[in-house]
């Protein structure tokens, strides 16, 4: 079982047939406010391994004691491990000793939980999941280390495509309602502008800061995520004469998404 449908790509690509995945948060559900089923919670009986994000993702803190009590034997990898988390509103990355072991410990919202949407942690989640297969199943311990490799690869290609593509941009300011994109900026060297912080409304005065901080920067596209609601986006873009795209950071097809984020941030910053 993984928490997020990302995290199920990571394991189904290095697991193979050898593993079955299911995902807690479903396709449109929102990590921050989400609730399992009572079915969901059952399966969680017939789980060997769950795979979390471990970056104080808001499903995860207030669920994993309660999914644990039900499956005290339910192995867990922390995907996030030797990931390091970059503080909310701040641009340079956590202290070497605030990594993400201490995430639960910190303040709600002291770190973007977001870390997956850079394939250099990408590349770190899949090391996370193979070491946490081997332990579950270590007779097919060449088998995860083999696909293990071949997604790496993939994700070295990846990383390299989209630097290249982004290479040639002068603006490279991009305006984001929901801030989940500051680890895929700071890996292309872009710069997220985010509108709301920890999914709260925004004030009339907020609102407007926003609306003049586009216009400073000649911003006409507001990315806004499947996951929330996208008003007060429409709004901003209405007052900024642009218009609102999407862009999904929980996709289950980890890299097509990068690709096709990638392809909308480039339109919108030409």
């Amino acid at each position: 079982m993984a928490s997020i449908a990302p995290l199920a790509y990571f394991a189904e690509r290095i697991g193979g047939d050898r593993i079955a995945v299911s995902v807690m948060v479903p396709p449109g559900g929102n990590p921050h406010s989400y609730e399992p089923t009572p079915r969901q919670m059952s399966a969680l009986s017939d789980a060997s391994l769950f795979v979390k994000a471990g970056s104080g993702v808001e499903f995860e803190l207030d669920w994993m004691p309660r999914m644990l009590s039900l499956n005290p034997e339910l192995r867990v990898c922390d995907a996030s491990e030797d990931v390091t988390l970059i503080p909310v509103n701040r641009e340079e990355p956590a202290h070497e000793e605030e990594h993400h072991g201490d995430a639960d410990h910190h303040p709600h919202g002291s770190f973007d939980p977001h870390y997956w949407l850079s394939p250099e942690n990408g590349i770190i989640i899949a090391r996370n999941i193979e070491k946490a297969l081997v332990r579950a199943d270590p007779s097919h311990r060449e088998r995860y280390s083999a696909n293990t490799d071949e997604l790496v690869a993939e994700l070295e290609a990846l990383r390299l495509d989209i630097r290249n593509r982004l290479a040639p941009l002068k603006n490279r300011s991009f305006l984001v309602f929901h801030p989940a994109w500051g680890y895929y900026a700071a890996s292309f060297g872009l710069k997220q502008i985010a509108a709301e912080e920890e999914g709260k409304t925004l004030t009339p005065r907020q609102l407007q800061e926003v609306i003049e901080h586009a216009r400073a920067a000649n911003i006409r596209v507001v990315f806004v995520s499947p996951q929330f609601s996208t008003l007060q986006a429409e709004a901003i873009a209405r007052d900024i004469g642009g218009v609102t795209g999407t862009v999904d950071p929980l996709a289950r097809d980890y890299q097509e998404n990068l690709r096709q984020a990638t392809g909308a941030f480039l339109r919108a910053m030409q």
